[in-house]
């Protein structure tokens, strides 16, 4: 489904990501891991056209979209929950949902849609009418991962979607990644809680300083000294 091939991105004149290639088949969940500053954000952000490429390529449904914007990249299919939840904090919830499927002409698709969130996000039915801003910061993530599926994504870019949240919460949010993947959504997830990101992935890459050092499926990843070492406590 997504394949990058011997991707390289500068800010200016430092070399964040260095050639690495990996790829998202349909149905999987692909958790990528490494330190702060590894790249994973980039990656992300080039994918969704947000970040030119300095070379190499993006493929998506055996289309190249590296020369695509952003938005065109959103019409084919490609949803993305962004590294702070980034959610309209002045805007209603029901708006920020509503915002998620800007792309959209199907006024009664988007409606059955909407219904349907609010049976998966009860809370956000609940606050539909609050403004974003006022929510909790596990409600603002749902709200971000929700918004994210109003565009009928094929897969979704998830960044963090469990920083800075209770374990309680973290668990919440790792039940709506599994239901996500069981409607036959991909994800491709950055996390650092590690031990979360395996339990939910079937594969996984391990980045450090712009370069992958290891993939694999996610025991042999589970398993291996070195990612129990850095990223799993041992």
């Amino acid at each position: 489904m997504l394949e990058i091939k011997d991707l390289r991105v500068h800010y200016g004149k430092v070399e964040a990501i260095k050639g690495i290639s990996l790829k998202v088949a349909d149905g999987d969940v692909v958790t990528l891991l490494g330190a702060n500053g590894a790249g994973k954000t980039t990656i992300l952000r080039t994918i969704s056209g947000l970040i030119r490429p300095s070379s190499g390529e993006v493929w998506f449904n055996n289309q190249r979209i590296d020369k695509l914007n952003a938005p065109a990249i959103v019409k084919m299919g490609i949803g993305h929950v962004p590294e702070a939840r980034r959610v309209f904090p002045d805007m209603s919830v029901e708006d920020n949902l509503i915002m998620g499927a800007y792309i959209r002409n199907d006024k009664e698709g988007i409606k059955k849609d909407l219904e349907e969130l609010f049976v998966h996000f009860p809370i956000l039915k609940q606050r539909k009418t609050q403004k974003a801003g006022s929510l909790s910061g596990g409600e603002q993530q749902m709200l971000a991962m929700a918004r994210a599926l109003m565009c009928n994504p094929k897969i979704v870019l998830m960044d963090e979607p469990s920083v800075g949240l209770s374990p309680v919460m973290e668990e919440e949010i790792a039940k709506v990644i599994r239901t996500i993947n069981a409607r036959g959504i991909s994800v491709l997830l950055v996390e650092q809680n590690a031990a979360m990101a395996l339990n939910l992935a079937n594969r996984g890459y391990v980045l450090e300083i712009g370069r992958i050092v290891l993939s694999g499926e996610r025991d042999e990843l589970a398993n291996n000294e070195a990612v129990k070492k850095a990223y799993l406590g041992g």
